[in-house]
C-alpha cells in the first residue's frame, strides 16, 4: 500500500510543473494512454536511443528494468537505452490497467520483452505521462524483473 501512495505522490509532483502552465486538462481516453506504449516500444524497435528518450519529460525518472542506477535525466537515460538496445527488445503488454486525470495518467501492469537471442523477460511496470502543453510525454518509468520465474 505504501508503494502505490508513494508512486501516486510522485506521479503529482513530476507532473505539478507541468500542469502549473496550463490549467486546462487535455481530453484523453484510454486508447490513446494505451497508445503511448506503442509509441515507446516502436522508438525502442528503431535502435536509436534518442528516439526512446524523446517520450520522456526533460526531469522524468527512469527505474530500468536492467540496471541498478535510477536515470535522472536525458543523458542518463539515453545512456541506459544505448546499452538496452544492443539486446534489440521488442515488448509486450501482457496486462494493464490505465487510470486518467486531469493532465495526468498512469499505465501499470505486466509486459514481456523478447530479445534478439530469443531470450525474454518478464517485468511488472508503470509508467506516468504528464501532458506538457503539446503531447503526452513519460514523466515517471518503473519496471522490474518478476521476483518467481
Amino acid at each position: 500500500m505504501k508503494t502505490r501512495i508513494a508512486l501516486f505522490m510522485l506521479a503529482s509532483s513530476v507532473s505539478a510543473s507541468v500542469l502549473a502552465s496550463d490549467n486546462k486538462c487535455e481530453p484523453v481516453d484510454q486508447q490513446h494512454i494505451a497508445g503511448l506504449f506503442d509509441r515507446w516500444n516502436d522508438a525502442l524497435k528503431s535502435g536509436d536511443p534518442q528516439k526512446v528518450a524523446q517520450n520522456y519529460l526533460t526531469d522524468a525518472v527512469l527505474l530500468p528494468t536492467v540496471s541498478n542506477t535510477v536515470r535522472l535525466t536525458d543523458a542518463e537515460r539515453k545512456e541506459y537505452f544505448e546499452h538496452f538496445l544492443q539486446k534489440k527488445p521488442v515488448g509486450k503488454i501482457d496486462s494493464r490497467t490505465i487510470r486518467i486525470g486531469c493532465n495526468k495518467a498512469i499505465d501499470a501492469g505486466t509486459y514481456t520483452f523478447t530479445f534478439k537471442d530469443n531470450t525474454a523477460v518478464s517485468a511488472r511496470y508503470t509508467f506516468t505521462y504528464a501532458w506538457n502543453g503539446q503531447q503526452w510525454l513519460i514523466s515517471t518509468h518503473h519496471s522490474s524483473a518478476m521476483p518467481e520465474s
